[in-house]
């Protein structure tokens, strides 16, 4: 805890500027922080060293005796030719000093704040999903079996909530089976509703880009909005010669416009749409999606 006061001293230059040295003038007394302090002002200097050229001022601690010498302060050295320039106002010279005391025997001291560590609610959630502690529904995927928590679904999915906890028949069934869904997307997808992250890139090696896609439907199918946005951002980054056919029509089919841009500003390039116009993806989007080959037809100006 701190007490501070500011203490005003005005001094009639003119009549004490030729006091003698070691001789002074001081201000009021002011009281701060159980202490009473005040300006002393040596217009002479407080020592022949002085004399004639510097005005001494202290700020003091005032003792019980008011002996000067047993007094504790800050002193300052000015030009006495300082003074008589910027200092004075109409023929006196003013002093601004401010005191500040920090008062050791706080009765309450402010304790030291602790360091906040990041959230890890992901992590909990995400060990949770794992271990399948407390798991009270499972998903078939194409055979395979996925533990899973109707509670947590249905927070982070108003699909998963009507379906997990409504009046559907699922609400009361221990498995579900999941259709149109291949299993590595379907995992990909529970840990990302648990801990809200996606995999590194490295960890989904060859199959990103199917697995991305396949996310983007279930992003639609389940009201993933986040997820939605984030799959094709991974997809903008891998766009390739043998996979931009397929991107597109993902990115046609579920309005990701940032991803359709990038495909067709991939297309517009003469060497990739070489390439690419031998994969099955474009094999697919000129036979199957007729209006999306006839604006990528006007956007490259090569297809006829």
């Amino acid at each position: 805890m701190v007490d501070s006061r500011f203490l005003e001293f005005r001094l009639d230059y003119s009549e004490n500027k030729n006091r003698g040295v070691g001789k002074f003038v001081s201000s009021e007394v002011v009281a701060a922080g159980g202490h009473l302090w005040k300006i002393v002002c040596y217009p002479s200097g407080d020592a022949n060293e002085h004399m004639g050229e510097y005005v001494s001022i202290f700020l003091r601690l005032v003792s019980e005796t008011e002996n000067p010498e047993s007094s504790l302060g800050w002193p300052r050295f000015v030009k006495r030719s300082d003074v008589e320039t910027l200092f004075m106002t109409n023929g006196l010279a003013r002093f601004m000093c401010g005191v500040i005391v920090v008062l050791d025997n706080d009765p309450s001291p402010t304790p030291m704040p602790v360091p906040v560590p990041p959230s890890d609610i992901s992590v909990h959630l995400g060990r949770l999903l794992d271990r399948t502690i407390g798991a009270d529904v499972t998903f078939i995927v194409k055979g395979e079996a996925f533990p899973a928590h109707r509670a947590v679904l249905a927070a982070r999915s108003p699909v998963f909530e009507a379906q997990l906890l409504g009046s559907m028949a699922d609400a009361t069934m221990p498995s579900i089976t999941v259709q149109d869904m291949e299993p590595s997307a379907f995992k990909v997808m529970l840990q990302f509703m648990y801990t809200d992250f996606l995999p590194e890139d490295d960890k989904l090696g060859d199959s990103l880009v199917e697995i991305m896609q396949h996310l983007i439907v279930a992003a639609d199918h389940y009201a993933l909005d986040r997820l939605k946005l984030l799959c094709p951002l991974k997809l903008i980054e891998n766009v390739s010669t043998d996979k931009v056919g397929s991107i597109l029509i993902c990115a046609e089919t579920y309005n990701c416009a940032e991803l359709k841009k990038k495909c067709l500003d991939f297309f517009a390039v003469e060497n990739n749409f070489k390439k690419a116009a031998f994969t099955d993806g474009f094999v697919t989007l000129v036979q199957k999606y007729p209006l999306l080959s006839a604006e990528l037809r006007r956007r490259v100006g090569i297809l006829q």
